[in-house]
């Protein structure tokens, strides 16, 4: 493996432009169309209570994590993607880690997230952390395609 390293994206970074570009290209090869955020990503980044942590291998961006805490009560994260490349390298999981830890430091209670069922790398993944199935939410990614909301107490260490 070569040199990773979990960065924190800063709005007033000078590399913004291009680290957003790379992750841009990155979810619009992973996620269909109508669930992407590549035409809104740098408008969504720009929120105050959001934040996105990408890990950096190599000088090259291989996945990201984006997540935002409306309030001390509860955040969710609303984007985990690593490149095909890159993937089952523990990368994810990295990322997902920094993320709640990320939340955990501002207090939040409970963290959130919706999945695909059939994404079993995904679920796994999730349950791994501690993750936990809520419900499952009809529709939630188109018509005949549903979700588990899943959840993560910080009290559940």
């Amino acid at each position: 493996m070569g040199c990773e390293v979990i960065v924190e994206l800063q709005r007033n970074a000078t590399d913004w432009a291009n680290v957003v570009g790379e992750i841009v290209k990155i979810e619009r090869k992973i996620f269909p169309k109508h669930e992407s955020l590549a035409r809104s990503f740098d408008e969504e980044l720009r929120k105050k209570n959001s934040g996105l942590l990408y890990i950096e291998l190599n000088g090259e961006v291989a996945g990201y994590v984006m997540y935002s805490w409306p309030s001390s009560l509860c955040a969710s994260i609303t984007k985990l993607a690593v490149k095909e490349n890159h993937r089952r390298q523990g990368h994810g999981e990295a990322l997902l880690t920094a993320a709640i830890e990320k939340c955990k430091k501002r207090r939040v209670q409970r963290i959130s997230l919706h999945v695909d069922p059939s994404r079993t790398a995904a679920m796994t993944l999730y349950k791994k952390l501690g993750f936990q199935v809520d419900s499952l939410v009809e529709g939630y990614y188109s018509v005949d395609r549903n979700a588990y909301r899943m959840y993560l107490d910080s009290e559940s260490d």
